[in-house]
């Protein structure tokens, strides 16, 4: 089952979401109910609702780029020890997922905002399970994961 702690830390992203925690955890359920994958474990994770320059301070700080981007993970977990706890049906935090909400809006003009926001935080989110896209077939299956996972909700 998934769990997420949902903190705002822009206060704006309320103009687009009233109750950011009570959206999440409605789509977590949906996905909770139709993917066998996250059954069996209990995992929890945080999504942090930040801004253009909170992101670009994380990001330099932690990943030594300074620039801003859509989404930063932070999985608490290696590959390897992940896979131990799919296997072992353990409960555990995976991580952390910030959004930030300029992005969002950029992306949100060419379809719209929940979408965007949607697609951002699923790919946050699948990062802390392992997934990657440094080359073309990880991206292949990772996109197809967050394509799933996106018509699900």
């Amino acid at each position: 089952m998934l769990k997420s702690d949902v903190f705002v830390s822009n206060k704006n992203w309320n103009k687009y979401i009233k109750k950011p925690d009570q959206y999440i955890n409605q789509k977590l359920k949906k996905i909770n109910k139709k993917l066998k994958m996250f059954k069996k474990v209990n995992l929890k994770f945080s999504l942090l609702l930040s801004n253009n320059s909170e992101v670009k301070n994380l990001n330099k700080r932690f990943r030594n780029k300074n620039k801003t981007t859509d989404v930063l993970s932070f999985p608490s977990l290696d590959k390897k020890n992940l896979n131990k706890i799919f296997k072992e049906k353990k409960e555990m935090y995976i991580g952390d997922v910030i959004v930030n909400l300029s992005e969002i809006i950029k992306q949100g003009k060419e379809t719209s905002f929940i979408l965007a926001f949607d697609k951002i935080w699923i790919h946050g989110f699948l990062h802390l399970i392992g997934y990657r896209h440094r080359l073309n077939k990880d991206f292949i299956k990772m996109q197809k994961l967050e394509n799933k996972l996106i018509n699900l909700l």
